[in-house]
């Protein structure tokens, strides 16, 4: 069976795309075929990582969207990652809604991921709710991603009802580790990948190569036991 990764969380700059670009490199490196779709027009952010594996999509076009349904069809042994931009979440459930696809992916055989990617605020608990409440499909699997390099006080997120409800219908708990500032934002203006920050002599010094090493090292341990009963 595959999986469909949505990687969303609606607010911006809270770590969806490098969400995307973390599995994209998970899978790269446990050699899984995979697909990725980059919805951000305005930055592309997972495609510009990526561009080998990811494509854009046009949220605002069904035509567009019907290429992810596509894709699982032609090429039923490769996962998918979907990169959702924010303040796409309306125009995408609607998408959802008028072709029955998550039913329809259920049919292909594949298992589908909602990741909810969040910062430390109280809006990100608010749109977990909306998305809790508009996914009701006991189907989906539900990823709450707490993003420690955008905040480091999620008490409020683990007190509330929409938490206690996701927890209660399955959901996993993510904690996507921080990535030190100097070093993340080296990695982004060299337009590098995961593995070339883990790898690249003439990119990283030793000392960041390997804080990038053990920083995919955490996280992969936590994808190995979120993917593991596919």
């Amino acid at each position: 069976m595959s999986s469909i990764h949505f990687i969303g969380g609606e607010k911006g700059g809270v770590g969806k795309s490098m969400t995307s670009r973390l599995l994209a490199q998970y899978y790269i490196d446990r050699e899984t075929p995979f697909l990725g779709f980059d919805s951000d027009a305005s930055h592309g952010t997972f495609s510009r990582f990526y561009g080998e594996f990811a494509s854009s999509v046009i949220v605002a076009e069904d035509d567009s969207l019907d290429g992810i349904i596509e894709a699982c069809e032609s090429q039923p042994d490769h996962d998918l990652i979907v990169d959702l931009a924010a303040q796409t979440s309306t125009r995408l459930g609607e998408w959802i809604e008028e072709a029955d696809v998550f039913g329809l992916f259920s049919e292909l055989g594949y298992t589908v991921y909602l990741w909810h990617v969040m910062d430390d605020g109280a809006d990100s608990v608010d749109l977990l709710a909306r998305v809790l409440s508009r996914y009701p499909q006991p189907e989906l699997r539900f990823v709450v991603v707490q993003n420690l390099g955008r905040g480091s006080n999620f008490s409020e997120l683990h007190d509330s009802k929409p938490y206690q409800e996701a927890m209660a219908r399955g959901a996993y708990l993510f904690e996507l580790g921080k990535l030190n500032p100097k070093l993340a934002h080296k990695v982004d203006f060299a337009n590098a990948s995961f593995w070339a920050a883990a790898n690249n002599r003439d990119l990283m010094n030793m000392a960041e190569r390997q804080r990038v090493r053990v920083w995919l090292r955490n996280n992969y341990g936590q994808l190995d036991k979120l993917l593991a009963n596919e």
